[in-house]
């Protein structure tokens, strides 16, 4: 058998595994939320972030930031999972916040993403360096504790990268957690729309 033949054995067989998975990807969903379901879902995403958005209103702090969204989601949508207990999200964000101040401080101090370094510096080595530790050091935290709550990945990122590195802003953050949590509890049980089973 030749080059030739085995290239041609080769390409059928990726772009049928290439047309199936597209197939896949383009299935129309089984379990869809009724339009109800969706909305009353999306309101909560909604309440559970206003009265954060209000806290950043009144007080000119950053009490609303990008791994807040994924966050109220996942707690509007699987109330019942177990990454959107209250504790795993508290956790999860701790550590996201404690990884990325560790790994800001001792790596990056004085850099943001706001005002990248130019490509191939050490500065720009350090920035991505700062990213990495604290992303890891976010993931075994959570891993070995058990309080894995996804969205604290991005927080660990929001610090790690320059954008919220001091106490008090890391105190506006837990704080903020705590709020979005609190509302959560006290919010009547509207929404959700846990995935079917599989």
């Amino acid at each position: 058998m030749s080059l030739l033949d085995d290239v041609e054995n080769v390409i059928p067989d990726r772009f049928t595994r290439l047309e199936r998975a597209a197939l896949e990807l383009l299935e129309p969903v089984e379990e869809r939320p009724t339009t109800a379901d969706a909305l009353r879902t999306t309101a909560r995403v909604c309440a559970l972030l206003s009265s954060l958005a209000v806290v950043a209103l009144v007080t000119g702090q950053p009490y609303l930031f990008p791994s807040l969204g994924p966050s109220a989601y996942a707690m509007a949508v699987s109330p019942s999972a177990a990454t959107s207990q209250s504790q795993r999200v508290f956790g999860g964000h701790l550590f996201g916040v404690l990884g990325g101040l560790v790994a800001y401080h001792l790596l990056a101090p004085g850099l943001s993403v706001t005002q990248l370094p130019p490509a191939m510096s050490i500065d720009s080595l350090r920035l991505a360096a700062s990213a990495l530790v604290a992303l890891g050091l976010t993931s075994v935290s959570m891993l070995t504790t058990d309080l894995r709550h996804a969205p604290a990945c991005a927080t660990t990122l929001i610090v790690s990268l320059g954008l919220l590195t001091t106490l008090v802003e890391a105190g506006i953050i837990l704080s903020a957690i705590l709020v979005l949590a609190a509302v959560d509890f006290v919010l009547p049980g509207f929404g959700g729309i846990e995935d079917p089973p599989k």
